[in-house]
């Protein structure tokens, strides 16, 4: 019995359903030797004969008959066991990420699709707001962000530089209007670039959500401070893509966490997934 090996449990399942050697070699995709082998072995260890050997195969004995429940039970352990670690190893509970509004159509659902398909344990809740959210408060695990914090328990890393651009309609004149966001947004660089471009007493349209900016643009109402992969995508046209002292219009982007979140799994894998794409088109972020 010190010398039995409980593995054997499998082989003498698979020889007693087959009922040949062959059978249960190809069940368990080993040699046909290798079955004989181990169940002469559980045999010899148990000191019972589990098989009578006919000239049509293997015939369980009375004693075979009396151990095959547990042998039985024995693969229904190793069944449950199986599952339990697979649900362990599966990533669950709640992660919520809050983005620059450009981000969530073209880098962040695509970047969390397979993520959530083979976790479907994980929820994830995406907040947009033009006003940065207090991570000391835990108002989000994650953020995307342009502005650097100042203080507090968080890692941050820069993944890419989004470059902007002033763009117009795609075709005909200059519109003197400028479409930019409300004053009262948080979104200091972009209103100061704006006013960088606009004339004395130029009309505005102020409208908080990129779309609708970007449509103005396009429909004539106006010009707009844009990144430049959104802006070419809706096939704008690029008027100034520097400042009037030579100074590119960029931000950082980055991404910015609770340290004592650093080794929460379900954090981790939605950051990874994020980071990957970002990271992955940080050239197309940049360039006009």
């Amino acid at each position: 019995m010190r010398d039995l090996d409980w593995d054997d449990c499998r082989i003498f399942l698979a020889l007693a359903r087959e009922g040949t050697l062959s059978g249960a070699a190809r069940q368990l995709a080993i040699g046909v030797a290798t079955v004989s082998r181990r169940i002469e072995r559980m045999e010899h260890g148990l000191d019972l004969p589990l098989f009578l050997r006919t000239q049509n195969g293997y015939v369980l004995t009375d004693q075979g008959e009396m151990l095959l429940p547990r042998a039985e039970a024995v693969e229904l352990a190793m069944l449950e066991m199986r599952k339990e670690a697979s649900d362990h190893s599966e990533i669950r509970g709640m992660v919520r990420l809050t983005s620059i509004e450009s981000l969530v159509v073209p880098f962040i659902v695509p970047a969390l699709a397979p993520l959530l398909s083979a976790n479907p344990g994980l929820d994830v809740e995406i907040l947009f707001s033009s006003s940065t959210v207090n991570m000391h408060r835990h108002d989000a695990d994650l953020a995307l962000r342009m502005v650097r914090p100042e203080r507090g328990h968080l890692r941050v890393r820069q993944l890419a530089v989004m470059g902007f651009g002033l763009y117009g309609p795609p075709d005909g004149g200059r519109p003197s209007r400028m479409v930019a966001w409300p004053e009262a947004a948080s979104v200091g660089a972009l209103l100061t670039w704006t006013e960088a471009f606009a004339e004395p007493q130029a009309p505005r349209l102020a409208v908080n959500t990129l779309p609708g900016q970007i449509e103005a643009v396009r429909r004539g109402i106006g010009v707009s401070i844009l990144p430049h992969f959104l802006a070419r995508e809706a096939g704008l046209r690029l008027l100034e893509d520097r400042l009037g002292g030579g100074d590119p219009m960029q931000r950082p982007i980055l991404l910015v966490t609770h340290a004592d979140l650093a080794a929460s799994r379900r954090v981790v894998s939605v950051a990874e997934a994020v980071s990957e794409e970002i990271l992955r088109q940080r050239r197309a972020l940049l360039e006009p």
